[in-house]
């Protein structure tokens, strides 16, 4: 089972992970094993030879290669730019990069995604869809017990709204005749105001279509530091309302420790009747004594393993030469490796919990389990066998969370709260 404690199938990927990636650093010939040489030969100090292990992966690994090419090449450039941040920091001349092989991807984006990669990432591979459906339906559930006649769901990053119109659909859908649909509002949190006005037009106007009340305030949040800071700055709550707070790969911005439990603190503070938390599923050995933060090596291989797994499973199902996948590996993936390998001392990070730590940090808030219902992980299985007929793609419930995998190695876990 995907998310069970100490669960086999998953300490032996990570085992095999480990082996390959030894294996590969005693290989520094492959891509695998120069990437993983030239984040030693970096943390050794070693500029000058991190940067020709970096430069001979781009000059051979092709990015629109077989996976393992595409995985090394996005490492490597993350590595080769850090290189370059490094000795212009220091006053050198920076050397411009080799020609790479097949034609390089865009410099990954240090902000967000394109709206077009980030709809690219939706439609090609299950994980915001699975996500967000499975959020989705905790909500539902915990309307439909609240018995309230209004709706208000708090987003914390908004984004382009792909969430909400199967929601809303949902809600109308389910409505009794005799009554009408309830009354949703929902604040829309993200650092752009131009998006989430946006966002509000696209989802008033798909309510409006479904003879929906609805409402959708946006709250700016240039960074998610501001909202530890002064949580309370833009929400308007209403005791007549069933209230939610949607954590859709959130909770992993935030800086530090410290942060995440005033964060969720707060959330507590405001009786929520469900909180929904989704994050990525990081090994469980980064950010530990064995594997601190400043360790980049071990910080490469874990996050090399992570992302082959990813990677595989787009090869797996996805044509090599689909424009969507190669954006999406250029822009999504390639920005989530630069978060990993560039991780500020203190964060916590794409790549530093899992479920048991986000489950810890809830609990200490004084939040609560809401098991997801079957209803919920039926859901979730039915998305991939519709949409992504892999016998890779495996969804399973443990510990009252969904977790969404390839193969034996969990990647993204889904949970509600009260």
């Amino acid at each position: 089972m995907l998310g069970a404690p100490g669960h086999n199938g998953h300490d032996a990927a990570e085992r095999a992970q480990e082996q390959t990636a030894a294996a590969a650093a005693a290989r520094p010939s492959s891509p695998r094993g120069l990437v993983l040489a030239s984040a030693g030969l970096l943390h050794r100090g070693d500029v000058d030879g991190a940067r020709r292990a970096a430069d001979e992966v781009l000059s051979t690994a092709d990015p629109r290669g077989d996976a393992a090419d595409r995985l090394a090449h996005h490492f490597a450039r993350v590595l080769a730019r850090r290189v370059n941040e490094d000795r212009a920091a220091a006053g050198d001349v920076v050397a411009a990069a080799p020609a790479p092989a097949g034609g390089a991807p865009p410099p990954a984006p240090r902000g967000a995604p394109t709206a077009t990669a980030y709809l690219a990432y939706n439609q090609i591979a299950p994980f915001l869809r699975f996500a967000h459906l499975t959020a989705n339906q905790a909500i539902l559930d915990a309307a439909a017990s609240g018995g309230a006649r209004r709706l208000h769901i708090v987003d914390l990053d908004a984004a382009h709204g792909v969430q909400w119109p199967p929601l809303l659909q949902a809600i109308a859908d389910s409505a009794d005749p005799a009554v009408g649909p309830p009354e949703v509002r929902i604040t829309g949190a993200g650092p752009d105001r131009d998006v989430l006005l946006r966002t509000g037009d696209r989802l008033r106007a798909f309510a409006g279509s479904l003879n929906l009340p609805f409402r959708f305030h946006p709250l700016l949040l240039p960074c998610t530091a501001q909202l530890a800071a002064d949580p309370a700055t833009g929400l308007e709550l209403h005791p007549d309302e069933t209230l939610a707070v949607n954590c859709v790969l959130f909770l992993h911005r935030l800086r530090g420790e410290g942060e995440v439990a005033t964060f969720l603190q707060w959330v507590k503070s405001m009786n929520p009747a469900v909180v929904t938390i989704a994050e990525k599923e990081a090994s469980s050995s980064i950010g530990s004594d064995d594997c601190p933060p400043d360790d980049l090596p071990r910080r490469v291989a874990a996050a090399m393993g992570y992302y082959s797994a990813m990677f595989d499973a787009l090869e797996a199902t996805v044509p090599p030469g689909s424009a969507d996948r190669f954006l999406v590996e250029s822009e999504v993936l390639g920005r989530e490796i630069d978060a990993a390998l560039a991780l500020e001392p203190g964060r916590v990070g794409e790549h530093t919990w899992g479920f048991e730590a986000w489950a810890s940090a809830a609990r200490a808030a004084g939040l609560s389990p809401r098991p997801l219902s079957a209803f919920a992980v039926s859901q979730a299985r039915l998305l991939l066998r519709l949409h992504y007929p892999s016998e890779g793609y495996v969804a399973e419930e443990a510990r009252g969370a969904c977790f969404l995998g390839w193969q034996t190695r969990p990647l993204m876990s889904v949970s509600s709260w009260q």
